[in-house]
């Protein structure tokens, strides 16, 4: 009785773990405007997270990042990975990147949910200055 307690606990651990998972498609808002703007995957690779957009709503799909510096300057936004090496820490994720296709620019990032919110995904971009911004990301069924 006792280990068979102790498994349904892990079992049942496991599986709210499960749904509180990042891993899908999110819907993203346009700040200004409040429509949907992007729809981004979120999906895993060696035990991190990383994001990349699969389709642009306000935009044409063949736009590409002229903003962008490096490797992705001048390439299709679409298939481009903005979210990059989210590590799991406790019940959130950190010390990853996100990347703003607008600006070029690139920002520490964490990614959690609030309680009861398995479908909101809040995400914070954090500027080296210690200033930064959160959104919320929609999840796509």
């Amino acid at each position: 009785m006792k280990y068979g307690l102790s498994t349904l606990l892990l079992l049942v651990t496991f599986v709210c773990a499960q749904a509180q998972s990042p891993i899908g498609v999110w819907k993203t808002i346009d700040d200004n405007s409040g429509e949907a703007r992007s729809k981004i995957e979120i999906y895993e690779r060696n035990g991190k997270l990383f994001g990349k957009i699969t389709d642009l709503l306000l935009k044409p799909n063949d736009t590409l990042c002229e903003a962008c510096e490096g490797d992705k300057k001048n390439k299709l936004i679409v298939g481009m990975v903005i979210v990059e090496d989210l590590e799991v820490y406790r019940d959130y994720w950190k010390n990853g990147t996100i990347l703003d296709p607008e600006s070029g620019s690139t920002y520490g990032c964490s990614i959690w949910f609030e309680e009861g919110k398995p479908n909101e995904l809040q995400v914070r971009g954090k500027h080296w200055t210690g200033l930064y911004r959160t959104q919320v990301w929609y999840r796509i069924e």
